[in-house]
C-alpha cells in the first residue's frame, strides 16, 4: 500500500457496510495495519451487528445504531489496554460486520436412502429433500465457533455442515415416527418442526438458529413406486375379468398394435370374401355360393378361478383355492357363517352367501313314514 493510501486511511472516520451479495454472512472492515481512528463513527444498520476484535480477543458487540469509537465509550477496550481517559491513539483492532437477516432457500437432501421398517410395506428405503433458512442469533458465539478470522464468510461455507446435521436428525426422526410411507405427505409439516426442534441445541452452539425448515418431498424407490402404481390400478379396475376384457378391446383399437393389425387383416379378408361372392353370383341375381367355409369362432377364455381369504376372530388367513375351501368344509374348519372374501367381492360375506354355498351339503328331507 502506498503512502497516499496510508495517509487517506488515517482521515477516514466512518465505518459501515452495505452488502449487495445476498450470501455474505460476515465481512471484515479493512484498514491499513488494522488501525481504526480514535473517534471514528461506526454505523450498524438494521439486520447487522458489528463485532469489535482487539489483538485476537473479542472486545464488544454493537447492535444497530451509530457509535463514536472512544475509550470512554468502550469500557471493555479500556480495561484490556489499561488506557487512561482521553488517550487518542488509533485503535489497533478489527471490526467484523455480521449479517443477522435470514438466509433463505438453502437446500438439504438425503445423499443416501434411509432404511426403515414400514408398518405396511416392511423394510423400505426412502429419500427426502427440502429447504431451510438460517439466521445468526448470537454474533459473538458465531465469530468464536465458526468464522474465526475469515474476512468474508458466506452461507455456503456452513450450509454443508448444517445439511449433515439436518439429514442425521431427519433420519432418526423418520425411523422413530412409525408413520406409514403412504401417510408421510400429510405429516411433513409436523416432521419438519420435529427435526428443527431436535437440531436447535446444535445450532445454538454455533450461534445460529433455524427459523424455517421444510420437507418438500419424501420419495419411494422407483421399483416400489411401480409396484404401488400397479396395485392402485388393480384397485381401480375392480373385477379382474371385466378389466382384462376391457384391456383386450382397448389394445385392438390402438394403431400399430399387433392386435389392431390382426383385427384389420381379419376385416379386410372378410370384405374380400364378400366381394368375391358377389362376383360369382350371376346376372340373374342368383344367391352367392360361399367358396370357403366360415371359420369357427375361437373358444372363450377359461374362467378365472378365485382365491379366498378367511376371517376368524379378527385374524385373516389365505389365500385358498376353491378346492382347499372344500376340504376345510369337510374338516369342519369352514362353516356356512364363516366370513370370506375374494377379489372383486364387495367386502366380507358369509360363505353361504357366495359361490362357496355349493360346497355345503344340502340336508335331505325327513324319511317317509313306514
Amino acid at each position: 500500500m502506498g503512502i497516499l493510501d496510508f495517509l487517506s486511511g488515517q482521515f477516514i472516520d466512518v465505518i459501515q457496510w452495505t452488502d449487495d451479495t445476498r450470501d455474505t454472512m460476515v465481512w471484515r472492515f479493512e484498514r491499513h495495519g488494522h488501525e481504526i481512528k480514535y473517534g471514528a463513527k461506526l454505523t450498524v444498520r438494521e439486520g447487522q451487528a458489528a463485532v469489535f476484535v482487539h489483538e485476537g480477543q473479542l472486545a464488544d458487540v454493537f447492535t444497530p445504531g451509530m457509535y463514536m469509537l472512544e475509550t470512554n465509550n468502550m469500557p471493555i477496550m479500556t480495561s484490556l489496554q489499561h488506557w487512561d481517559h482521553g488517550f487518542q491513539s488509533p485503535f489497533k483492532s478489527e471490526i467484523y460486520f455480521i449479517n443477522t437477516t435470514r438466509f433463505t432457500d438453502l437446500k438439504w437432501g438425503t445423499k443416501n436412502p434411509i432404511m426403515l421398517r414400514d408398518p405396511e410395506f416392511g423394510p423400505i428405503r426412502l429419500r427426502a429433500y427440502g429447504t431451510y433458512a438460517i439466521k445468526v442469533s448470537d454474533p459473538a458465539v458465531f465469530m468464536r465457533e465458526i468464522v474465526g478470522t475469515d474476512g468474508e464468510f458466506t452461507a455456503d461455507e456452513i450450509s454443508y455442515q448444517i445439511r449433515n446435521v439436518i439429514v442425521q436428525e431427519f433420519s432418526r426422526a423418520l425411523a422413530a415416527s412409525g408413520i406409514p410411507a403412504l401417510d408421510m405427505a400429510a405429516n411433513t409439516k409436523d416432521m419438519g418442526d420435529l427435526v428443527a426442534k431436535a437440531i436447535d441445541a446444535t445450532m445454538t452452539a454455533y450461534g445460529i438458529t433455524i427459523p424455517e425448515l421444510y420437507i418438500e418431498n419424501i420419495s419411494l424407490p422407483e421399483a416400489v413406486e411401480k409396484a404401488l402404481d400397479a396395485r392402485t390400478s388393480r384397485g381401480i379396475a375392480g373385477n379382474l375379468d371385466e378389466h382384462m376384457k376391457w384391456k383386450a378391446a382397448e389394445a385392438m383399437t390402438q394403431p400399430g398394435s399387433a392386435a389392431g393389425q390382426a383385427m384389420g387383416m381379419g376385416m379386410g379378408a372378410g370384405l374380400g370374401m364378400q366381394m368375391g361372392n358377389m362376383v360369382q353370383s350371376g346376372p340373374w341375381g342368383q344367391m352367392p355360393q360361399p367358396s370357403v367355409a366360415a371359420a369357427a369362432p375361437p373358444p372363450p377364455p377359461p374362467p378365472v378361478e378365485h382365491v379366498w381369504h378367511i376371517a376368524i376372530a379378527g385374524q385373516t388367513t389365505g389365500p385358498f383355492s376353491k378346492a382347499a375351501m372344500g376340504r376345510k368344509v369337510t374338516e369342519g374348519a369352514l362353516g356356512r357363517d364363516t366370513m370370506v372374501w375374494t377379489q372383486g367381492q364387495d367386502g366380507w360375506k358369509a360363505a353361504v352367501d357366495t359361490e362357496l354355498a355349493q360346497l355345503f351339503t344340502v340336508m335331505p328331507p325327513p324319511p317317509p313314514a313306514g
